[in-house]
C-alpha cells in the first residue's frame, strides 16, 4: 500500500498522490492510503464508507465546516507520473490529478493533520465517484448511510479555481434527442427513411443556439447547450432507422432542474426528448457570514464556477458553499494538467490563516 507522508509539503504531498493513480472506479489505493495516513490521529473521528473518508474535530465549537475533495480523477492519457515543469518562468506540476483536483486534497490533508486546535469544528471529507454519474457519488452514498456527518454552517470544495473563490455553479442536464425512420437496402434507399438525416435540424437548432449570461446575487454564469455524442446506423448497406444525439446543457443557478429539462424541450420542440441525467447547480451563498469571513480572510474576489461542482449537494441541504482550491479550472481533465506551485502554497496559507485565526 503506497504511503503518505503528511509531514511533507503541500507540494510534495500533491505529487505522491498524483503519481497514486485514481481513475473514477480504481480509487482503492489511495483510499487506503489517505485512511491509514488519518487514522492513529488523536484530534480526529475518522469514519470510512468504501472508498470515501471522513475525519473530523469534535472540540464543541460553536460553528463547524465542511471541508471537502475527491480523489478520483478522469483517465490518464501518458500523463503520469508526474513533473516538475516550467511555464514562462514559473514552476509547475504537471500530470493527471494536478488540477483536478488532488493539489486541493493535498492542502486538505496537511491542514487535517496538522490543525489540531482550529477555531471551528471540521470535517474532512475525501470521496470517489465525482467525475462520473451522480449516483455513483461517494457523497451521494454517504447521504445515505451517514447523513448526519453533513452537518454544518459552512462548505468549502477543493475544486480548482485559481487560488480564488468561486461562488454557487451551474446546473448539468445531460438529454437524448431521438430520431426514427424506416430501415431499408442502401441500394433502395427511396423504400426507406433515413432517422441520421432526420437529425439534421437537430444540428442546426443547436449551431445556432446563442447561450446565455445570466447574473445571480452578482456573479455572471455562462451557459452552454452542445451536442456531445451521436449514435446511429445498423450497417454499411442499411438506411438507419433510429439516431440518437446526446445534449448536454449547462444551466444557471437561476434555473432549477426542471426548468433546465423545459426549456431543452422547447429548443428540440417536435422531438423525442429523454433526459437522462440531471444535477441542480447552486447560488453563490456569499451573503452568509462565514462566507464573507472567509472571503475577506483568503483576500479573494469572488467569481462564478461555471462547471458543475459538489457546492451543488450542500447548497441543497441549506448549507452555504464554495469552490477554493488550486489550479486553472480549464486545464482540468486536458491532457497538459498542469498546476502552478504558488498557487497550492497560496491555497494552504490562505485556510490555515481563516482556520486558525481567533
Amino acid at each position: 500500500m503506497p504511503v503518505l507522508d503528511l509531514s511533507s509539503s503541500a507540494v510534495d504531498l500533491t505529487r505522491t498522490i498524483c503519481d497514486i493513480p485514481s481513475v473514477s472506479d480504481d480509487e482503492g489505493a489511495l483510499a487506503d492510503a489517505i485512511a491509514a495516513a488519518v487514522a492513529d490521529l488523536a484530534h480526529l473521528e475518522v469514519y470510512r464508507d468504501g472508498d470515501t473518508i471522513v475525519a473530523r474535530t469534535n472540540l464543541g465549537r460553536a460553528k463547524r465546516v465542511v471541508i471537502a475533495g475527491h480523489i478520483d480523477t478522469v483517465p490518464i492519457n501518458a500523463n503520469l507520473p508526474t513533473r516538475d515543469v516550467d511555464i514562462d518562468g514559473e514552476p509547475h506540476l504537471w500530470g493527471r490529478g494536478t488540477v483536478d483536483m488532488k493539489a486541493g486534497v493535498a492542502v486538505q490533508l496537511k491542514l487535517a493533520v496538522e490543525l489540531t486546535d482550529p477555531r471551528v469544528d471540521i470535517t474532512w471529507m475525501w470521496y470517489d465517484h465525482e467525475e462520473v454519474a451522480a449516483d455513483l457519488n461517494g457523497l451521494t452514498r454517504l447521504a445515505r448511510t451517514r447523513p448526519d456527518l453533513f452537518a454544518g454552517d459552512f462548505a468549502i470544495l477543493g475544486e480548482p479555481s485559481n487560488g480564488q473563490v468561486e461562488g454557487g455553479c451551474n446546473g448539468n442536464l445531460r438529454a437524448i434527442v431521438r430520431t426514427s425512420g424506416t430501415r431499408a437496402h442502401s441500394a433502395r434507399a427511396w423504400v426507406g427513411d433515413n432517422a441520421i438525416h432526420r437529425a439534421a435540424p437537430i444540428l442546426a437548432r443547436l449551431a445556432e443556439y446563442r447561450p446565455r449570461d445570466v447574473e445571480v446575487e452578482g456573479l455572471v454564469y455562462r451557459e452552454g447547450l452542445n451536442a456531445v455524442r451521436i449514435a446511429g446506423g445498423v450497417a454499411g448497406n442499411v438506411i438507419p432507422d433510429a439516431c440518437e444525439v446526446e445534449v448536454n446543457y449547462r444551466f444557471a443557478p437561476s434555473l432549477d432542474g426542471e426548468q433546465a429539462s423545459q426549456h431543452v424541450r422547447e429548443v428540440f420542440a417536435g422531438f423525442d426528448v429523454e433526459v437522462i441525467d440531471l444535477a441542480e447547480g447552486a447560488r453563490p451563498g456569499l451573503d452568509a457570514a462565514l462566507a464573507q469571513e472567509f472571503v475577506r480572510a483568503v483576500g479573494a474576489e469572488p467569481r462564478p464556477k461555471y462547471g458543475w461542482t459538489d457546492v451543488a449537494r450542500f447548497s441543497a441541504m441549506g448549507m452555504p458553499a464554495v469552490n477554493f482550491g488550486p489550479g486553472d479550472p480549464s486545464l482540468a481533465h486536458h491532457d497538459e494538467e498542469r498546476v502552478p506551485l504558488r498557487q497550492i502554497d497560496d491555497v494552504e496559507r490562505g485556510l490555515r490563516a481563516w482556520l486558525t485565526q481567533s
